[in-house]
């Protein structure tokens, strides 16, 4: 069983900008950066044009750790203080799947663990306590 934890911010826009200054705050290795024009079209939900530049996911490799953000889609609400999520990585679909079912006891599911472009389990969830978790499995990445 491998699990990591990393912090995940979200940004109203200006992702690109924070990515730059967290990049030269920490000295820090741009792992990756996708914007939502960057990832897979879908006749059905086309992407608006006040979208497509935003950022989707960025990671950031700060020492031993890695900082995630994205921005909120167009429309979406942000709210300072739900703007940090913490992110569970797991090398197994299985082990997310438990981890997501323990956290939503008493929670509130965001988006149910499923099947994704990016991982083969990804889900949401705000605990009991208000802590609002990305599941996600990565084979060969947590």
């Amino acid at each position: 069983m491998s699990i990591s934890l990393n912090v995940y911010l979200v940004t109203d826009g200006n992702g690109r900008e924070a990515v730059d200054f967290y990049q030269k705050a920490f000295g820090a290795e741009v792992l990756a950066l996708q914007t939502f024009g960057d990832g897979p079209s879908d006749p059905n939900h086309p992407i608006p044009p006040e979208a497509k530049d935003r950022i989707m996911h960025a990671s950031l490799q700060i020492g031993s750790s890695v900082l995630m953000l994205s921005d909120t889609f167009p429309g979406m609400p942000y709210t300072v203080g739900n703007h940090v999520t913490v992110t569970v990585n797991t090398d197994t679909t299985d082990e997310a799947k438990a981890i997501f079912n323990q956290l939503q006891d008493g929670g509130e599911v965001k988006m149910p663990i499923q099947e994704t472009f990016w991982s083969p389990a990804y889900g949401s969830v705000v605990d009991k306590f208000g802590v609002q978790f990305q599941i996600s499995a990565t084979p060969g990445q947590a």
